[in-house]
């Protein structure tokens, strides 16, 4: 396994590489739903690429950005026991040099739940994002369905752009007890462990009640939100109910969606989806 730590070395090596070319972006604090993401790109690609690095860019400023878990050599040990060929590092001065004046921002399925949540947070990952792409030219792009909202913002500007790669989004992986594997897992005190569950519990309540032929959106979200509520630890960010593509709320299930929320648990924020 190669490591580099500048654009131009990544670049080359990218450049260089057995095609198709298959790209992992991460910000490390590596755990089993990262490397679904390169088994993925092993089946598929003959060169599996990878990054880590963690985006100021998409922390606010009263977020997490300065206790995000770091672990890069267990992270590299990790990658290199699954066979990943390249592996991008770059401080943070590579990515963003002393002159970095330009933006990505991508429109409306940017806007709502985690860009109004979090202003400012996809133009941080849009444009990191689109820079990866750029340098590294690959053939496929792997993310997590964890990440929704995230997922769609980036197939936009992919699109957009003619980045040209395809982007393909791996089911979340989940802990026997359902919590979405999340680098801020380690964040959580035993007991908020033990409460951080609620959100997958909440996401099944909201999917069975579809099943049994509720559509309103409104009752389902207010369900949801009351399940979360039994929980003393968690409190609720966001609950919404929304097309699968646009993210534009729905008033019924009539159509693809997802059923998303965000809830902390203690200090510790934590989102997770799933389809209806």
């Amino acid at each position: 396994m190669r490591v580099v730590e500048t654009v131009a070395d990544f670049r080359r090596a990218c450049g260089a590489a057995r095609r198709p070319l298959g790209l992992v972006p991460t910000m490390g604090g590596l755990h089993a739903g990262h490397l679904a993401l390169v088994k993925r790109s092993k089946a598929e690609c003959a060169t599996t690429a990878a990054t880590i690095f963690v985006n100021p860019a998409q922390f606010g400023p009263k977020e997490d950005f300065n206790t995000y878990p770091r672990n890069l050599w267990t992270d590299l040990d990790m990658f290199e026991s699954e066979g990943v060929d390249l592996v991008f590092t770059p401080p943070v001065e590579e990515v963003y040099p002393t002159a970095f004046d330009t933006w990505v921002n991508v429109g409306k399925v940017s806007s709502r739940l985690e860009g109004e949540a979090r202003p400012g947070h996809f133009r941080g990952v849009a444009t990191v994002v689109t820079k990866l792409l750029a340098i590294a030219r690959p053939d496929r792009a792997y993310f997590g369905q964890k990440d929704a909202q995230q997922c769609l913002v980036i197939k936009q500007l992919n699109d957009d752009l003619a980045l040209g790669a395809v982007v393909v989004i791996v089911p979340t992986v989940r802990e026997p007890d359902g919590l979405a594997l999340s680098s801020r897992n380690v964040n959580l005190r035993p007991d908020e462990r033990r409460a951080a569950p609620v959100l997958y519990r909440a996401l099944c309540l909201a999917q069975k009640m579809q099943r049994e032929g509720t559509n309103d959106a409104e009752a389902i979200c207010r369900a949801m939100r009351e399940e979360v509520g039994k929980e003393r630890l968690a409190q609720v960010d966001y609950v919404s109910i929304s097309d699968a593509a646009t993210l534009e709320d729905l008033e019924r299930v009539d159509r693809p969606a997802l059923a998303l929320l965000a809830v902390r648990i203690g200090k510790t924020r934590l989102i997770d989806n799933i389809a209806l």
